[in-house]
């Protein structure tokens, strides 16, 4: 008889007055107790509908039935059945719209914490089980991955198993893509990461740091002068966005992508950091997603007042539930329904207020959101000495403008078929190179789709 408790067991996490000063890890995990106890809320239907909600297909009620058994390592190895990086799935995907959006207890209480569990059962594993992935025997065949991301790391997982020599070309001086240089430490602890990874170079995928596709060498010359039979193009979507406002080249204003990289990856919040970052006092943060919360909190772990500014309201933020709840109990500002028109500077040539006007909601758009209509008359000053702008990415167009033959959308995103084959013959692409910034499961999801793909074309050369 399943437990029929109603609410999904909480999380443990630091508190927020603690917390908002520095970046170790919010959220604490499940004690086995708590994990235990979580999973015998799971109903184990028949038609499970989590499954089918999970991008890389997590076998979910297979793996939580071990839990309640107390079988961790059992659960592990079947949750690895399908997923290259449970830890991180664990911690930064989106389960409420994805997994446990579908499931069935949460038709009238919450469904059952099914991330919270996977990244038990992941923390588990890495905490008590010391065994190396094996490196399994060759195929023969040589595939070559562009971007050490989400998506190139499952794809390259996956070919690993099935005996593909892989190497991963990676821009960046560390492997993980977003994982590293995006999702702050307190969301996403980098040991996490890289002990992901290694598991990855245990199945003897290897990986060429501060190599760049398209300036190290081209797609074309990895083929042909290499003898690289397919390779995948998982190299995101790097290129930040801008308003074009007045006042956006003043000096205080960040992408996003800058702020969290040097934040993230070059630990810029240190005090003996070899590339230290502004520490602003008043800031304010530009978007509504997940990226945004993530530039914001990091902001307030520097020590500023953070506003967040969006130009929909609270129902239609995108970021994550968890992630504003957070912000929120941090002390973050939300500035809703205003929108920035120009940015004020002083004499010295740096940000000091950010004009914006208020918006009401007009129509649905083609997203389904409704609109954001600009109040005339309205605008307001708010003062700053740092603006973060967090409103999207899009690919970077190096690749596609150094390798003939291959073909990109309007958006600049990779054009691809249903067995995600770009325009060229051999090469494959997924992530956010294809569909422009999205998340890390989903990601991870074409890379799996790509393994399967190049798997197949290569099995009737």
């Amino acid at each position: 008889m399943a437990n029929m408790e109603p609410k999904k067991t909480a999380m443990p996490t630091q508190d927020a007055d603690v917390r908002k000063n520095n970046f170790d890890e919010v959220a604490l995990g499940y004690t086995e107790e708590m994990a235990v106890f979580e999973s015998t809320r799971c109903l184990n239907c028949k038609n499970p509908r989590c499954v089918a909600g999970c991008p890389v297909n997590i076998h979910i009620p297979d793996f939580i039935a071990k839990i309640t058994e107390k079988d961790y390592e059992g659960a592990y190895q079947i949750i690895s059945l399908t997923s290259s990086l449970p830890a991180v799935c664990g911690r930064v995907c989106p389960q409420e719209s994805q997994c446990e959006k579908n499931c069935v207890r949460g038709i009238k209480d919450e469904p059952v914490g099914i991330g919270r569990l996977e990244r038990f059962v992941a923390d588990y594993h890495r905490e008590h089980n010391n065994t190396q992935a094996e490196k399994p025997v060759s195929n023969g065949h040589k595939v070559a991955i562009v971007g050490a991301g989400p998506s190139g790391l499952t794809c390259a997982g996956d070919l690993a198993k099935k005996g593909y020599e892989v190497t991963i070309f990676e821009a960046l001086h560390e492997a993980g893509g977003v994982l590293m240089y995006g999702i702050p430490e307190f969301r996403l602890p980098k040991a996490i990461v890289k002990n992901e990874i290694e598991q990855l170079k245990g199945l003897g995928v290897k990986i060429i740091t501060n190599f760049v596709v398209g300036r190290s060498d081209t797609v074309g010359a990895l083929m042909e002068e290499d003898g690289f039979e397919a390779v995948f193009i998982g190299s995101g979507a790097g290129l930040p966005r801008f308003m074009n406002l007045p006042g956006e080249n003043l000096k205080g204003v960040f992408s996003a992508n800058e702020f969290l990289t040097r934040i993230n990856l070059m630990k810029a919040y240190q005090p003996d950091a070899n590339t230290p970052i502004y520490h602003p006092k008043k800031c304010v943060v530009v978007g509504g997603g997940n990226v945004a919360m993530d530039a914001a909190r990091c902001a307030r772990r520097l020590g500023a007042e953070v506003h967040i500014v969006y130009r929909r309201s609270m129902e239609e933020l995108p970021a994550r539930k968890e992630e504003v709840e957070h912000a929120q109990e941090e002390g973050i500002v939300f500035d809703l329904l205003n929108n920035p028109v120009e940015v004020l500077g002083d004499e010295n040539g740096w940000v000091n207020q950010v004009r914006c006007i208020k918006m009401e909601l007009g129509e649905p758009d083609e997203s389904g959101r409704r609109r954001p209509v600009p109040i005339e008359g309205s605008e307001f000053e708010i003062d700053a000495d740092c603006m973060i702008m967090a409103i999207g990415t899009s690919p970077n167009p190096l690749i596609r403008s150094t390798t003939e033959g291959l073909e990109a959308n309007r958006k600049g995103c990779l054009v691809v078929d249903e067995n995600l084959m770009t325009t060229k013959e051999g090469v494959y692409a997924g992530g956010d190179a294809v569909t422009g910034a999205a998340t890390v499961i989903s990601a991870m999801g074409a890379g799996k789709h790509a393994a399967a793909s190049i798997d197949a074309y290569l099995s009737n050369k």
